[in-house]
């Protein structure tokens, strides 16, 4: 039997993944409210509060990275963003952010709405790494969702890898990562997530864009269904 604990700080909130055969329970990160985000984010590397506002039910980039108190595993994530029409900015300068899997695996957010093809760089990516399949994006200043379903990393118990990290990323409704194997970690992670490991926080990335996040909601996954035919 397998469980992960994974804990809220300050909330006294144990998070664990279901046992085989359990349904995964879903835990809201951001539902809109100022006290999800007090609740449930952190100035990223700190206990301080983030510093980033919500306005109109949504979180406003500003003030540094800012990472869930609770960490996770194998995961489910379901979130929402909005990039700024920034039509005289070109490239990574054209709203971008990103969400740090484990604090070390970043999925790209940026306005690259009408780009073919999309690099490693651009929307959808797992960025520097894997190039999303096909081009999602809506325009900017619409609201897009991404489904991302992560599988992290088996490690024995000297620490070494036994497995590579899995994502598979659904963007708007289409599969834009595809199972991909992730091969290092990306460029997200501090100077305290260098090292290789099981479990993290996710990260939401301040970049210098006014991009916007909404409906933050988790699942943790069990490492393996049951045996039993």
């Amino acid at each position: 039997m397998y469980v992960l604990a994974v804990v809220a700080a300050g909330l006294g909130l144990a998070f664990g993944a279901p046992v085989q055969g359990q349904k995964p329970t879903e835990l809201a990160l951001f539902t809109g409210a100022q006290e999800d985000l007090a609740a449930n984010w952190v100035r990223r590397g700190t206990d301080q509060a983030a510093a980033w506002k919500v306005e109109n039910s949504a979180m406003i980039v500003g003030g540094g990275d800012i990472a869930t108190r609770a960490t996770f595993s194998d995961f489910h994530l379901h979130i929402e963003f909005r990039t700024p029409n920034m039509p005289n900015a070109k490239g990574q300068a054209k709203g971008n952010s990103g969400i740090g899997l484990l604090g070390r695996y970043e999925i790209q957010v940026l306005d690259s709405y009408g780009i073919e093809p999309p690099g490693t760089g651009d929307c959808g990516s797992v960025y520097g790494q894997a190039a999303a399949l096909t081009n999602a994006c809506k325009p900017p200043m619409e609201w897009q969702t991404y489904e991302i379903i992560f599988r992290a990393p088996r490690l024995g118990d000297d620490g070494a890898m036994l497995a590579k990290p899995i994502v598979t990323v659904i963007q708007n409704g289409v599969v834009v990562q595809n199972n991909v194997v992730l091969e290092a970690m990306t460029g997200i992670q501090s100077a305290a997530e260098r090292q290789i490991s099981k479990t993290g926080p996710i990260v939401l990335q301040d970049h210098g864009n006014r991009v916007e996040y909404r409906n933050i909601r988790i699942r943790a996954l069990p490492a393996k269904g049951a045996d039993k035919y």
